[in-house]
């Protein structure tokens, strides 16, 4: 895949659709990659240019010495934007990708077109449940890896989904266990540290939050409480737990489509 030298590394990336299309940046959850939105591609490509990237400390992109902060996760996507002389783009985000496109959004609101918030909130969690989890995978190495991936399945999709679908879900789930535990950790201390709390009526995109009716992480109030601070914001809640992209499937990538050609 092609990747774009930062100054610590290699970023992963795809750039697929019609050249000249509006460009649709997509950004993956905590423990995820670029292909957790493979379900969506063969429609959006139709109308946009979308650009998927692996987090840094995923996939197959750069892992570096962490704590990572969601501002540092934030200018590696300007970095990319810059290295692909992209000057404005969509965003859509899910969970960690969300809190980047919220930082996104407040920092460089130019770069920044329509911006979809998925399944994630303004703090994501409190320091008594991410610090046992950085300690867990930072001592466990692989094997605490595979134990989160057990373990994320009924937090990622409900109960039904996981029974009915496994060819679904088993993929997704298996990017969890093939991510590097030092990124993992690094990345969740840049989840823990976020707080956009205070700042979200600063935002000015054109907004939509999108939220899981059964999401046990980031909740319905969750998406609420952003609604109700972003002037406009539009709130879409979808029959599914955590990744409602892959859950919500066709309606999620409908709404998508719905909200970005307005």
């Amino acid at each position: 895949m092609p990747a774009v030298r930062l100054a610590d590394g290699d970023l992963n990336y795809l750039l697929e659709g019609p050249a000249g299309a509006p460009v649709l940046v997509l950004s993956n959850s905590l423990g995820t990659d670029l292909h957790m939105w493979d379900v969506q591609m063969p429609a959006l490509t139709r109308h946009f240019q979308v650009l998927r990237y692996d987090t840094r400390g995923h996939g197959q992109s750069l892992v570096t010495q962490g704590p990572y902060s969601v501002e540092q996760l934030g200018r590696d996507v300007l970095a990319l934007l810059d290295a692909l002389d992209i000057a404005k783009a969509h965003f859509c985000g899910l969970s960690m990708g969300g809190l980047i496109g919220q930082w996104l959004a407040l920092n460089a609101p130019e770069r920044i077109a329509r911006l979809v918030l998925c399944n994630t909130a303004a703090k994501i969690g409190a320091p008594e449940v991410w610090n046992p989890r950085i300690d867990t995978v930072l001592a466990g190495g692989a094997q605490a890896m595979r134990d989160l991936r057990d373990a994320s399945i009924s937090r990622w999709f409900t109960a039904g989904f996981a029974a009915a679908q496994p060819h679904q879900v088993e993929p997704i789930v298996g990017m969890l266990a093939q991510t590097s535990p030092e990124g993992y950790a690094a990345n969740c201390a840049a989840v823990r540290d976020a707080d956009f709390r205070e700042q979200l009526a600063d935002i000015q995109s054109p907004t939509l939050i999108v939220c899981g009716s059964l999401d046990p992480v980031t909740t319905v109030e969750h998406g609420r409480f952003m609604q109700q601070r972003i002037e406009g914001a539009q709130l879409l809640e979808f029959h599914a737990a955590h990744l409602s992209n892959v859950e919500a499937g066709v309606a999620f990538t409908q709404a998508l489509l719905d909200f970005l050609n307005q």
